[in-house]
């Protein structure tokens, strides 16, 4: 029924009893984190996901805006991330890509990240002594997309990786999601790699060990709905209240065809997107750095600022 998503949280609803499959929460004050691990081929096939581990940060009172929030949600997104990089070394090269279109308010969550990111590696080649312990060797990277450079992405990236080889790259991307409740108020994290341009429709080739030969993270925000969803998400609404169920199917594949046929494949975002990329840019930024730098991140933000 064209119910999109990203999210593999969101898969896995519609798929609850799916085998190959694991799921578990964890709650705190106003933040809940789901880690499902895909095992198997064929869950990954029903859910269209690649084998490996999603980690949902579900924090609903984002939306509200609260700024002691905003480092909680940070924190435990550090946290999350320091996990899935158990085995990178303290002093290892990383590779911060963000992906997306910095011209299109809700495509441009990557580029804005990347930009706030602290940056170490031309200082550790420089400057070697301005640290004098075990720290991260950072480049970051927005390389745009293939219809304002003529490049694919992934060839910009790859030529990065041929140079610099870095050990991980971290890649942050804007996401679809099947409800507009989790605009702003979601952030997935996977040890899959990502597709740029997925979460507006856009699939270009895919950033993942397989291709680039390192260990691909990413992280992503959904910041678009599909209109097809948004329908028949509100017929099944309509339906539950009348109790009028016998003609739900039919009015969804209807309210399918007739978008499809006059609107075409339409994504809707808030009109105050641009606040919310503002937010969870700063956010995922923040969990970023602090994850990379530890103990040590205000020694970097004070000389890197």
């Amino acid at each position: 029924m064209g119910l999109y998503t990203d999210l593999a949280c969101e898969a896995r609803e519609m798929n609850p009893s799916i085998e190959g499959v694991t799921e578990e929460t964890e709650n705190f004050t106003d933040i809940s984190i789901t880690r499902i691990r895909i095992s198997g081929e064929a869950a990954a096939r029903k859910l269209e996901k690649s084998i490996g581990t999603y980690i949902t940060i579900d924090a609903p009172q984002l939306a509200s805006r609260p700024l002691d929030l905003f480092s909680n949600v940070s924190g435990r997104l550090s946290q999350e991330l320091k996990k899935l990089m158990a085995n990178i070394p303290q002093n290892a090269q990383i590779l911060v890509v963000g992906l997306g279109n910095r011209s299109i308010t809700p495509d441009s969550l990557g580029p804005k990240v990347a930009e706030r990111v602290f940056v170490t590696r031309h200082v550790k080649q420089h400057m070697p002594e301005a640290f004098d312990y075990p720290l991260a060797s950072v480049a970051s990277a927005a390389p745009g997309v293939l219809g304002s450079t003529g490049i694919e992405t992934f060839e910009v990236v790859r030529g990065i990786v041929e140079r610099i080889s870095p050990d991980l790259i971290i890649a942050v991307d804007s996401l679809a999601s099947r409800r507009a409740a989790r605009i702003s108020t979601t952030i997935q994290l996977s040890d899959t790699g990502i597709s740029p341009g997925s979460g507006v429709g856009n699939l270009r080739a895919g950033l993942n060990r397989e291709s680039l030969g390192i260990p691909v993270i990413a992280i992503g925000v959904p910041l678009v709905v599909h209109a097809a969803t948004i329908t028949q998400d509100t017929i099944s609404m309509m339906a539950d209240e009348t109790g009028l169920h016998s003609d739900e199917e039919k009015l969804k594949e209807l309210a399918e065809k007739v978008i499809n046929e006059k609107l075409g494949a339409m994504i809707v975002t808030p009109k105050d997107i641009d606040t919310i990329v503002k937010d969870m840019s700063g956010i995922i930024a923040d969990g970023i750095n602090t994850a990379l730098y530890g103990e040590h991140y205000e020694d970097v933000r004070m000389l890197i600022a």
